[in-house]
């Protein structure tokens, strides 16, 4: 069975990282793998961020002069990845998740934070894997049915995860 190592930070200040929440975020990144079929040890870092910091990072690395939700910094291309030497994982990339636009978000569409992240986890992990949404629809579709049907195995599913309006 392959290992997988994620390495989790949390460089924000503005929202409370909830109890459970790094170990959301390693069930799904390992979820991402178990469904693709991804059979090698792997590794892939998730930072933690505030909106001001995903803005800087969206305009340095994609030229767009906005916060977002999520980034993703592939380190594959086609299937191929660095490996690192001392264990001979492979390298996926980096997540990056505002948790700002998470809780915005979250409230939003009327699910809990917990499902908001691990959703921008389920499909930043298929970005570094060398899915695109923004390619053509067929591809926007495709990733879509994946993330939902990786959430669902996790028992995060949009349909069971709403917040009851008390």
């Amino acid at each position: 069975m392959s290992k997988l190592k994620v390495y989790i930070k949390n460089s924000q200040r503005k929202v409370k990282i909830p109890v459970g929440m790094r170990l959301l975020v390693r069930k799904c990144c390992a979820a991402v793998l178990a469904y693709e079929g991804f059979g090698s040890d792997a590794e892939v870092s998730v930072l933690f961020v505030d909106n001001s910091e995903i803005h800087r990072l969206n305009k340095l690395y994609r030229n767009k002069d906005r916060a977002t939700d999520v980034l993703s910094f592939p380190l594959g291309q086609d299937g191929h990845y660095d490996v690192n030497c001392e264990t001979g994982a492979k390298l996926l990339g980096d997540v990056v998740i505002s948790m700002e636009t998470a809780v915005k978000q979250a409230k939003m569409y009327g699910h809990s934070l917990e499902r908001e992240v691990g959703f921008l986890t389920v499909h930043s992990m298929l970005h570094l894997l060398g899915y695109d949404h923004e390619t053509s629809p067929l591809d926007t579709e495709n990733m879509r049915k994946k993330e939902e049907a990786i959430l669902s195995e996790l028992g995060i599913s949009r349909d069971s995860t709403f917040v009851e309006n008390t």
